[in-house]
């Protein structure tokens, strides 16, 4: 810039701005004009305009060399302790766009507490490091981002002080993190009013790897359902049984959960089959199981049906395929397409649906593909009849059973519909969808068709499995539910049973009263703990324990109605589509102080344990690429924090959203 004679050099030693060291401030007439000593651009220098626009500048100007930073931002040019210091700052013009770009590299001081002091405020550079660890874990994002060059730039140009994370700093901090919301999760657990019901899941990895995910369920002080992922444990090869039932055990006793543990939801599979049976002879030891574990052990529902819906799609495979393929040549191209709704025509087939072509892994979709095939099963004969090189169109006989097996998935469809439609999947829903298989189940294996009574059969021998581990809890649940009671079990069993229905109706009533009965003792014995650590009469309380079961058993004997008989007699609630048990039970827990302790840990059991968003899958949850590269405890430590992050998002839903961002990105 070259200056005019009017133009007056202002001499800028006597202004306090450390900013003025890289501006000449010149007067033109009564105009003061600060001219950038590197660029030489010209902004507002007058005194009323302030030095922020010029800081800003230098932040963004290119030109501008060996600067300091740190500098520009303090308030008065001093650099303060924990600020940040540029070194080997150099920058060419003559990088390619294929280079890695020269960026300004930080030394960092020591910091005091975190906090780097500023103009607009104190820069927490501790806080921030977490804030990135979390959203890298609450969204997924790969751990390798801090060192892509795309966010080293993105950072530098959105705040110069954040000194870049390694990728060993970001998996440090990750699991800094997940130490201390675990702290977290261990004290709401301990806080919980009822029991806890665990599930036990399987994850696949790329290639061989295997993972156990263990998840706690349970309804909170609130009357909600609260689930958390405990562990997410690698399975190893070489590992029997029997060392992975012992490294679950260690798990749940480093959790400190076996003592309030009520059930455990797995899949029908010899490793599930061990866990279960591991935890379930410790429990027993230390007399922790209700009703002498009688519904401790739980099968997936959702589980039982896909098992089904295998079979079904097995027994139809050569049609399917058929089918599949037929639909493809079809829509291969418009000519071919054209002559099939030309059939379509002649046939007379009355349908407004257009042919589907399924995706295998989810089986509602294979379902859906032979419901509309068979619409058009006339069309597709006939197109056979007229298009020589369409060669794979199912018999006759291929196309009956087809339809009986399509029936067969239609009712599967819609059960799983209903558990992954329920926006509160509490045990309750569960009883009158499982009974109508049941009932279906009795009814296809009289069919007159070798290959459908074979099929029922089949799937029969493997749903009494689930159901001879399963009735009891599913009935105990619809029992729970003030709009059945008893009459949906009575409706249900003399379908099912027959002649023997009244003594199956008294079973599930014996055990609805030995639950009962087992949580009004330790609502008693939970009830005279508090009063006596209130007083610090320890020894006498120990000394009485004998004395609080002696009088609680003799009281059955007199004419006292119990909750769970006050329950009963009392009439049904009406049935409405809006109902929510887990609200009545808040409601009336007053007037049946015992029995909703009872209900608050058999609804809280969760009778699948497949995700809403999973029922309709064909095989087990995959971990991709990415998660599946990293090391077992880096993996456990995101997927659990991750969960217990999303989980507090949702609880916030009914928070503004600052309130929500608040839960999830605090660091302390």
């Amino acid at each position: 810039m070259e200056l005019s004679e009017e133009t007056v050099l202002v001499d800028c030693s006597r202004l306090k701005s450390a900013v003025w060291k890289d501006f000449d401030r010149v007067k033109r007439g009564d105009t003061c004009v600060a001219v950038c000593k590197h660029c030489k651009k010209k902004l507002s220098g007058s005194s009323t305009s302030g030095t922020s626009h010029l800081r800003n500048h230098l932040i963004r100007c290119r030109r501008r060399n060996n600067h300091d930073v740190s500098q520009l931002l303090t308030s008065k040019g001093k650099k303060k302790e924990g600020s940040l210091t540029p070194v080997n700052y150099t920058y060419s013009h003559e990088h390619t766009k294929t280079d890695t770009p020269n960026l300004i590299r930080y030394e960092q001081a020591p910091l005091k507490d975190g906090l780097v002091n500023g103009t607009a405020g104190n820069f927490e550079y501790k806080r921030s490091r977490f804030d990135l660890a979390r959203m890298i874990i609450l969204h997924g994002y790969p751990l390798a981002m801090v060192e892509h060059i795309g966010f080293k730039v993105f950072v530098r140009k959105l705040q110069p002080l954040f000194e870049l994370v390694t990728l060993d700093g970001v998996v440090a901090d990750c699991k800094e993190i997940y130490v201390k919301e675990k702290q977290k999760v261990c004290e709401m657990l301990d806080e919980l009013p009822g029991k806890i019901s665990l599930s036990v899941d399987t994850w696949t990895a790329k290639g061989d790897g295997k993972y156990l995910c263990l998840t706690a369920h349970s309804v909170d002080d609130s009357w909600a359902l609260r689930k958390k992922i405990l562990s997410f444990i690698y399975v190893y090869p070489v590992q029997t049984e029997d060392v992975v039932s012992e490294i679950v055990m260690a798990r749940l006793m480093e959790w400190d959960i076996d003592r309030k543990l009520f059930s455990m939801t797995c899949d029908s599979c010899s490793i599930h089959d061990s866990i279960v049976c591991k935890v379930r002879e410790h429990l027993s030891e230390n007399r922790f199981l209700l009703c002498n574990g009688q519904i401790f052990e739980v099968r997936c529902a959702v589980n039982i049906i896909k098992i089904m819906v295998e079979d079904c799609l097995e027994a139809l495979d050569s049609t399917i395929c058929k089918i599949r393929e037929s639909i493809r040549y079809i829509k291969s191209s418009q000519s071919i397409h054209e002559k099939f709704n030309e059939m379509v025509q002649e046939v007379g087939a009355d349908s407004q649906k257009s042919l589907y072509l399924d995706n295998p892994a989810n089986w509602n979709s294979t379902y859906t593909m032979l419901d509309v095939a068979l619409e058009y099963r006339e069309a597709f004969s006939r197109l056979q009849e007229h298009d020589f090189a369409y060669t794979m169109c199912p018999s006759d006989d291929e196309w009956s059973q087809a339809s009986t097996i399509t029936s067969f998935l239609k009712l599967f469809v819609e059960v799983a519909t209903v558990f992954a439609g329920s926006k509160i999947p509490t045990a309750n829903i569960y009883f009158p969808e499982v009974c109508d298989i049941h009932l279906q189940l009795i009814d296809w294996c009289q069919s007159r068709d070798e290959l459908i009574s074979s099929l029922s059969l089949k799937m029969k021998s493997k749903f009494d499995d689930y159901w001879k581990k399963c009735s009891l809890v599913l009935a105990v649940a619809a029992i729970l539910d003030p709009r059945f009671k008893m009459k949906l079990v009575e409706y249900y069993y003399p379908q099912i049973y027959g002649g023997d229905a009244p003594d199956c109706v008294d079973i599930v009533s014996n055990c609805m009263r030995a639950l009962y009965n087992g949580h009004d003792v330790y609502s008693t014995l939970a009830s005279n703990s508090q009063v006596g650590g209130s007083d610090g009469g320890n020894d006498t309380r120990d000394r009485l324990t004998g004395f609080d079961r002696f009088l609680h058993e003799t009281s059955q004997n007199q004419n006292v109605k119990s909750d769970l008989d006050k329950y009963l007699e009392e009439p049904l609630f009406p049935r409405n589509v809006d109902f929510n048990i887990l609200n009545w039970w808040r409601v009336h827990t007053p007037r049946y102080p015992v029995l909703s302790m009872m209900a608050r840990n058999i609804l809280g059991i969760p009778m699948s344990k497949v995700s809403l968003d999973s029922v309709f899958d064909t095989g087990d949850r995959v971990l991709d690429q990415y998660r599946s590269s990293l090391s077992a405890d880096t993996l456990q430590a995101l997927i659990c924090t991750q969960d217990w992050m999303r989980n507090g998002l949702e609880d916030s839903k009914s928070s503004s959203s600052s309130s929500a961002l608040a839960i999830c990105y605090d660091a302390n």
